[in-house]
């Protein structure tokens, strides 16, 4: 079992900067694959920027040039450092991750993900 944390979420004016960490515990040998996902409010669960096959990423076109995932397999930490943030960014983040080394071009979808974190909130105001 592997078991995520996520924080670093809050709130901030359109234009500006938080970066999100997920901290990951447990059974991580088997962990592969990571990533972001968001749910804004009334909306379904989207994905934001993963690692798939290990070391590439893929963005979701609408964060693209904003947002930055990275990772520290030392600390098992994944970050999603999210610049000039628009209020269309406001939702809950989530981490995830996989038993498996997801091949996608794009964004995996949510079902691909076997582990998820409790989400933090992130909300930008106008």
């Amino acid at each position: 079992q592997v078991h995520l944390v996520e924080s670093g979420g809050g709130s901030v004016q359109s234009g500006g900067s938080l970066r999100l960490s997920c901290a990951a515990s447990g059974d991580t040998d088997n962990m592969f694959s990571m990533g972001w996902f968001r749910q804004p409010p009334g909306k379904e669960r989207e994905g934001v920027a993963t690692f798939v096959r290990d070391v590439r990423t893929t963005y979701a076109d609408s964060v693209k040039g904003r947002f930055t995932i990275s990772r520290d397999n030392a600390k098992n930490t994944l970050y999603l450092q999210m610049n000039n943030l628009e209020p269309e960014d406001t939702a809950m983040y989530y981490c995830a991750a996989s038993r498996f080394r997801l091949s996608y071009r794009a964004v995996p979808p949510p079902e691909a993900f076997d582990y998820w974190g409790q989400g933090t909130q992130v909300t930008v105001s106008s």
